[in-house]
This record gives structure tokens, C-alpha cells and sequence, in this order.
């Protein structure tokens, strides 16, 4: 049991003391704390005997209403319990009994709504034919503890007219006083249907096992409430709720982020609706949650526009949506335009007003409501409020006598009020859900009817609440207005309204722009008229929401509405707004410009249209054409000293070969193909393998031409005549012929797509599926130029006047060095850049050799003839 229920039980059982007390005291003429207290009534009527609306029939209804204003001088918390005016309680309930408060015209309207259902109930041939439903109908003050008191004296036909018990009763006009009746009548297993119970507190069938309702719980005013506030956009709102959990419904479990929470309390409703003035106005949100009562929402107001606040949009739940005291009170217009609110369903009641138009004491003498109200509305009496608002007792009034010709017709007030029908509609459904119980109870199986026993039905007679009980969980009918009614439990579907406040010239208007239909909105948004006067959705956020290419990410310490957007990284996109990541792009694709969808990457590969693969292709060009301008001049001049003392075969293979060389780096440019890979490769290595063994084989014999010249030495020469020397180039070459083959024909080059080089392009390279191969080919290549390295600087100091060994060890040194640093240049560069560098090797040690070596040739050949003379040559 919590802690508010078990107060309840312990308050209900000892405050009921006080009150039957203090009701047998006033029985027995004790008047305890009344002087001068007169009857209000109509000089026409007698008084009557009790202070109830009776009517006898075969089964009859109890109901409970608050006819009368609450005592504005007692309070109570939450639970209803802690009493601050005991000193006053005997005499306040004296007082109601004696009508000393005000009738309260709306209550009034829902008496006569179960009295007109009931009526209708009973001149119908399908619902209960031939069983006459009658009413004992009480006024419970508005007190929660007042309530008990009388549903105990309905239950236990403790009545001075009647002595009959209810089996059900229509009542619970709070949900505080729906806690303590049901508690109350649950050991007696009497039904209780409620009007205006809104407490989710009450859908617990284990601790309210015989409580019902024909209004939707707070819980999905609270749920319909958020699904507004998400469709419009509206993450960033305040929230101002009643200290009581009716307040704190709306903000449990809150879909949207709430800037701030104010609780206010009756007690202290001026200060509370101070502070909660100064911090709407503080905060940044524009849309204020007020989930309080109509009286609180009025000094809020007030407080507002003290301080000039008037550009909110305010979200109101049903206890304040639909307030004729706000829509007429002239602050509205100024601080709450354009109220969006959910609202108690309204409904039609074919032939209701006709019938409150046509009642009169007259015709119904015994209606002591009925009696009231004709005196309080046509000014028949003349009672001083004022007085017992100040000293706690009602002076003697005066009254003009009626004449009993009096009529409703011209009158306007919330009693004939038509316009709206929520609660009084409530109350309407209550009766025929409890009509379709009976009915369902009292029926007969059809069987034979010599052969019925009416020992099996249920007679009017003989109702057993508990009998009752389980046929109103099971009531399920089509009301008179065509709409389907049925019990989830103790609750029933939730169906709402939702309204506007419009203003308009003849001042503010209550418009009907949508409903709510179970966990469905629809929702009218062109006849909304917003704060602004327009028909501008007002805005709402703590921070605006992240276009797509960016991504939400919350500010530490603060709500998750506030957040900040960071772009997506390269390669990765969102394309919705306020994602919380973004998605990586599929391998063969990457983000566009806006980071917000994949687009294939673009193919990029060494090509000729672009500046690096004109600027290398030009290189290699011109390498074969200087080549090329060497060789026509050797050719031309081959008969001379220079040409023939520099073993002039060698010299052409040599520059067959930088051709070679220099042609096959253009074969590295363009799309890689299959064969492309395969014949790059190998021309490569084996250009490069046929040059450095004419500089090898040139060198060696110089090496042998020297040596022979000494005595003894003169068979070395023939072991390096032309025949020999262009085996040992064929030799040479034709190991690396059969490494590249070997290696094109087991795993060669292939054409693949590098996509770990991050970025919007995709590399197309040749890959190697065997780097082994590759290796041995660059190793092979290396070995032979260390070789003829080493051959050429020992021979670099022979005498002659122009020593080839000298060329060429400078040559192999730039060959070498070119080749050295071009690993480490290779391995480190990324996409087509891995190309380009190689071919900047292939390109540097082409011209590093044709430069080094036939460089000075051409430049004595050409520039100084006189030394290409055998005479210059043999002079040393």
C-alpha cells in the first residue's frame, strides 16, 4: 500500500467519525457553529426533508456530484487528508447541507444529464424492458472527505425517504474523493463509475478493483501532448505543472527536453506564479507546458503580464484548455494568444436541452436542486457570501416570493449552456454503461419458456454489486451516437479534443482544430492560430538541427536537445538531419563536396592528359630523340678515332638500349592494362639489363686492352674479341629474359584498384601478385651494375687520353645512386605517385648514362675535330 493510500484509509476512518457525528448533532437541532442560519427556499415550496434528488424504480442508481463551491478557507494536499481548517469542518459541511455556498451551475448540469439518460434509459423497448431504473443522487460539497459519508449512506440505504441500497454508483468528481470512495465501497464490491477521475493511480485494478471511468487517464493527455510538440518540432520547452501528481504526469517520462520545471501550489499560488513569470521569461523556450488548475493558470497569467511577457505559445491540458473564466478574462488576450490544448471530448445529446428547458419546480416539487438553482437564477433570494467568506457564518436573507410561471428558455448560463458537452456527455456514457450491466445482468438465457426456471436469472429485486461488477468489465455497446464504448480495465480508449485559442473582435473564441483518437492525432494545422497571430509555426529548439553531412553530438552537462553539429569526415555521409552518426562509404565509393551521399570514386591512374604524365612522357621523348641524334652521329662519324677507338659495336647496342630504356618508361603511362603490366615490367628489366652490359662488357675490355699490352698477356685479348664480347652481352641479357619470364609466366602484374590511399579517387596500378620476381629483376639489374662499378673505378686511372673507365664509373655512380634512393621513394608514395617515381628513376639513370658517356664523345666530335685524331688518341 503507498504511503497516500494508507493515509487515506487512516483519514477516511477517523475524520467519517467527525463528520456522522456532527450530521447527528445537526439532526438533533445542535446547529454547532451556526447562528441566524436560514433555510434558503422558495416561499412557494415547503422545505424539504433532505438535501438529496430521489426517484424510486426497480433498480436504482446512487450518484454523487459537487453541487456547491469548495469553502475557499480549508485546503487539502495531494491526498486530501491534511485538514488546515479543523476548527471549521463541522460547521462547513452544516453549512453545505443548509445550502449556505454557492450552487455551482456546471455540477448542476450533470444531475440532470443522469437523470435525463436514465428517463431515456427507461422509455426505451430494447435497453431493460420492463425494468424501471430510479435514482438517489447526492451532494458531496465538493469535500473529499464529505463523499464517503454519503456514498456509505447509498450503499447502506441509510436515507430518511428511502431505505433502498444502490448497486452502483456515478460519481468520484475528483480523483482524490474516486481514491477514498472506491476504497470505501471496494469491501462492499460496489461499482463505481467516475465522470471526472483523471488520476493514473486509479487504472490499478488490484488496489481499485471496483473503480471505473468514461474519462480518458491524465497519462494519455500527457503522452498526446508530446506527440504535439514532436510533430511541430518543439524539443525545447518549459514546463509549469501543479505541485500533485496530476503536474507531475505531464512531465514523467517526457519525450521532449524540458528548460525548466515550476511547480506551483494553491497555498502559495502568488509567489509560485511570480517565480514561475520571471524564469519563462528568463528562458529560451517559446513553447510553455502548463499542466495546473484554471485557477493557477489566472495568477500565471497575471504574473506575465506584469512583466510584459506576451510572446510564448502556451500547450494546455484539459483542466484549463477549455475555461470559460480564462477565454473571458482580458489578460487571456494579452499573454495567452493562440493556446493549443488538449480538452475533455464533447459530444452532442439529442433532445437534452430541450428537457433542462423544460424543468420547473412545478412540475417537480420535490427537486430541491431544481429549487436552488430557480431561486439563485431569478433573483428570488438575496444571500450575503461575503459575510461567510469573512466570519464563517451566512446572514438571514430576504425573499421575494415566486410565482411559479417562471421558465428557462431565456436563460443563459453554464446550466443551459449547450455549446460544449464534455463532462455533462462523461456522465451520460457512465449511466449507459451502467444500463448495458444491468441489462446484461438481469437477461435470461432463451430457452423454452415451459421449461424456464427463473431461479436462474437475476431479478431487479435481488442485485448483487459483485454480480454487477463482473458484467461491467465485460460491457461493450454501441452508444446512442453511433460511437463504440467499451472498458480496458477500469479506463476507457482515450479520445480527446484539441482547441485554439482564436482571437477574434467580439474577443477570444474556443476552436475546435483537431482530436485524438486512441495513440492517433489529427490535427487541422492551416486553422491554427499560433501566438505570433499568424499562421507561422512557432519555433522551439535548444539548438537548431544538423543539416545532413553533419552529425549531432551532445554538449556535456547539458540535455540531449542541446548539441552541436559536427561535419562528417572525409568518406563518410549523412543524409538525413540530426543523425547521430555518419555512415561510412562503400569501398568503391566516396562522400561528395557536402558529405551528404556516396558518389564512385573517380579511376585515377598515371595518365597523358595530365600535367605529371606530359611533363614524364615529354622526358622520355626527348630522351629517345637525343638518343636517337647520338646515334645518327655516331653513325655518321664511325669511321673516325673517337668512334672507333671506344669499340664503336658496343657504343650502338649501348644506345639501342637507352632507347630502349627511355621508350620503355612510356609503356608506365596510361591505363594499366593486363598486358600493359606484364610488358612494363619486363622491358624494363631487361632495357636496363642489356645497357649496363654493354657498360660492363666495354669495361672489361678496357681492362683486357691494358693488360695485354704488358708481356706474357697477349692471349687475354683474344678471350674478349667482338664475337666474345657480344655473347657475354647476350649472356648477360638473357638471364634476365628468363627471370622475367619465369616470374610473367607464375605471377605477373596484374591491373587492381588501390583504395587504401583514402581520398575520392581510386588508384588503378599494376599490382604485384609476386614481389619476389620484381625483386630479383631490380636485384639482378643491381648486381650487374655494382659489378661494373667496381670494374670501371679500377680502371679509371689507365692513361689515355680519353679513358672510358672513367665515364662510366661516373655514370654507374648516378646510376646506382638514383636506384638506391629510388626504393625508399617507391615504398613511401601513394596511388599513381608510385609510378611516377619509377619512371623518374628509369628517365634520371637513362640520361645519367647517355650524358656521362657519349656526352664528351659527341662534344670533341663535334665541337673540337682535332682531337678526334689517332695521333691525339696515342699520344700518351
Amino acid at each position: 500500500m503507498s504511503w497516500c493510500s494508507w493515509h487515506i484509509t487512516l483519514w477516511t476512518s477517523s475524520v467519517l467519525f467527525l463528520l456522522l457525528m456532527g450530521l447527528m448533532g445537526r439532526q438533533r437541532g445542535l446547529n454547532v457553529g451556526l447562528h441566524g442560519v436560514q433555510t434558503v427556499t422558495c416561499s412557494r415550496w415547503g422545505t424539504p426533508s433532505n438535501q438529496g434528488l430521489f426517484q424510486d424504480g426497480d433498480v436504482v442508481i446512487g450518484g454523487l456530484f459537487n453541487l456547491h463551491f469548495q469553502n475557499p478557507l480549508c485546503y487539502f494536499d495531494y491526498c486530501g487528508m491534511v485538514i488546515r481548517c479543523l476548527h471549521r469542518i463541522i460547521q462547513f459541511f452544516d453549512q453545505c447541507l443548509s445550502r449556505g455556498l454557492r450552487l455551482d451551475y456546471a455540477p448542476l448540469q450533470y444531475v440532470y444529464a443522469m437523470v435525463f439518460a436514465l428517463e431515456e434509459i427507461n422509455l426505451s423497448k430494447s435497453l431493460l424492458p420492463g425494468v424501471k431504473l430510479g435514482y438517489h443522487i447526492f451532494d458531496s460539497c465538493g469535500q473529499p472527505l464529505w463523499a464517503p459519508q454519503a456514498a456509505l449512506s447509498l450503499a447502506g440505504g441509510d436515507s430518511t425517504t428511502y431505505q433502498h441500497t444502490v448497486p452502483l454508483i456515478i460519481g468520484g468528481a475528483s480523483s482524490v474523493t474516486a481514491e477514498i470512495q472506491s476504497r470505501i465501497l471496494g469491501p462492499l464490491s460496489v461499482p463505481l463509475i467516475s465522470y471526472l477521475s483523471t488520476c493514473p493511480c486509479l487504472s490499478d485494478k488490484l488496489q481499485y478493483p471496483n473503480f471505473f471511468r468514461t474519462i480518458p487517464s491524465d497519462i494519455y493527455q500527457a503522452q498526446a501532448i508530446a506527440q504535439i510538440a514532436i510533430r511541430f518540432k518543439w524539443t525545447w520547452i518549459g514546463a509549469v505543472v501543479a505541485n500533485n501528481n496530476y503536474g507531475y504526469t505531464a512531465i514523467k517520462d517526457s519525450e521532449v527536453c524540458l528548460a525548466f520545471i515550476e511547480t506551483v501550489n494553491m497555498e502559495n499560488i502568488v509567489s509560485d506564479a511570480r517565480r514561475a513569470a520571471l524564469t519563462i521569461q528568463a528562458s529560451t523556450a517559446k513553447v510553455i507546458l502548463v499542466f495546473a488548475w484554471y485557477t493557477d493558470v489566472r495568477e500565471l497569467f497575471l504574473q506575465l503580464a506584469k512583466i510584459n511577457v506576451t510572446d510564448r505559445q502556451f500547450l494546455a491540458s484539459e483542466a484549463w484548455s477549455t475555461s470559460g473564466d480564462l477565454l473571458q478574462d482580458p489578460v487571456t488576450s494579452e499573454v495567452a494568444r493562440g493556446v493549443l490544448g488538449v480538452s475533455i471530448k464533447s459530444s452532442t445529446i439529442p433532445g437534452f436541452e430541450h428537457f433542462l428547458r423544460g424543468l420547473n419546480p412545478v412540475d417537480r416539487p420535490s427537486d430541491v436542486f431544481l429549487r436552488e438553482f430557480w431561486e439563485t437564477d431569478t433573483t428570488h433570494s438575496t444571500n450575503d457570501f461575503a459575510s461567510f467568506a469573512a466570519t464563517g457564518t451566512l446572514q438571514k436573507t430576504v425573499l421575494s416570493p415566486c410565482s411559479g410561471t417562471e421558465s428557462l428558455d431565456g436563460v443563459q448560463n453554464p446550466f443551459t449552456d449547450m455549446s460544449e458537452l464534455r463532462v455533462t456527455y462523461n456522465v451520460y456514457l457512465a449511466v449507459y454503461a451502467a444500463a448495458h450491466a444491468l441489462h446484461s445482468l438481469l437477461s435470461c438465457p432463451q430457452i423454452d419458456s415451459i421449461t424456464q426456471n427463473s431461479s436462474t436469472c437475476s431479478s431487479p429485486a435481488h442485485i448483487k454489486p459483485s454480480e454487477l461488477l463482473q458484467h461491467l468489465n465485460n460491457v461493450n455497446f454501441t452508444t446512442p451516437q453511433g460511437e463504440m464504448f467499451y472498458f480496458q480495465g477500469a479506463d476507457i480508449p482515450a479520445k480527446y479534443d484539441l482547441v485554439n485559442w482564436q482571437n477574434t473582435p467580439e474577443g477570444t473564441k474556443l476552436v475546435l482544430i483537431g482530436r485524438v483518437d486512441g495513440f492517433d492525432i489529427h490535427l487541422n494545422e492551416s486553422a491554427i492560430q499560433w501566438s505570433t497571430g499568424s499562421n507561422q509555426v512557432p519555433t522551439s529548439v535548444c539548438s537548431d538541427s544538423c543539416p545532413p553531412g553533419t552529425r549531432k553530438t551532445n554538449r556535456k552537462g547539458e540535455p540531449v536537445c542541446c548539441f552541436d553539429c559536427i561535419p562528417c569526415a572525409e568518406g563518410e555521409i549523412s543524409n538525413k538531419t540530426d543523425s547521430l552518426q555518419c555512415e561510412k562509404c562503400p569501398t568503391e565509393f566516396w562522400s561528395n563536396a557536402e558529405q551528404t551521399a556516396c558518389v564512385p570514386r573517380q579511376l585515377d591512374f598515371l595518365s597523358f592528359n595530365e600535367t605529371l604524365g606530359i611533363t614524364l612522357t615529354t622526358a622520355a621523348v626527348s630522351g629517345v630523340a637525343v638518343t636517337t641524334a647520338v646515334f645518327v652521329v655516331f653513325i655518321y662519324y664511325r669511321q673516325t678515332p673517337m668512334v672507333r677507338a671506344n669499340n664503336s659495336e658496343l657504343s650502338f647496342l649501348l644506345l639501342v638500349s637507352l632507347k630502349l630504356c627511355f621508350l620503355c618508361s612510356l609503356g608506365f603511362i596510361g591505363r594499366p592494362s593486363v598486358w600493359s603490366c606484364r610488358f612494363q615490367q619486363a622491358a624494363f628489366g631487361i632495357s636496363f639489363v642489356l645497357c649496363v652490359s654493354c657498360l660492363k662488357v666495354k669495361t672489361i675490355v678496357v681492362l683486357a686492352a691494358f693488360r695485354s699490352a704488358r708481356p706474357g698477356a697477349e692471349a687475354l685479348i683474344k678471350w674478349f674479341g667482338p664475337g666474345q664480347q657480344r655473347g657475354s652481352v647476350c649472356l648477360l641479357t638473357c638471364i634476365q629474359v628468363i627471370i622475367c619470364a619465369t616470374w610473367l609466366t607464375l605471377s605477373p602484374p596484374v591491373p587492381k584498384r588501390d583504395v587504401g590511399f583514402q581520398g575520392s579517387k581510386v588508384t588503378l596500378e599494376c599490382a604485384m601478385a609476386s614481389v619476389v620476381g620484381f625483386y630479383l629483376v631490380l636485384g639482378y639489374i643491381g648486381l650487374l651494375a655494382c659489378t661494373c662499378l667496381l670494374l670501371a673505378f679500377l680502371a679509371r686511372k689507365l692513361p689515355d687520353n680519353f679513358n672510358e673507365a672513367k665515364l662510366i664509373t661516373f655514370s654507374m655512380l648516378i646510376f646506382c645512386a638514383v636506384w638506391v634512393a629510388f626504393v625508399p621513394a617507391y615504398v613511401s608514395s601513394p596511388g599513381k605517385y608510385t609510378v611516377a617515381v619509377e619512371i623518374f628513376a628509369i628517365l634520371a639513370s637513362s640520361y645519367g648514362l647517355l650524358l656521362c658517356i657519349f656526352a664528351p664523345k659527341c662534344f670533341i666530335i663535334l665541337l673540337r675535330p682535332e682531337k678526334n685524331t689517332k695521333k691525339y688518341l696515342m699520344a700518351r
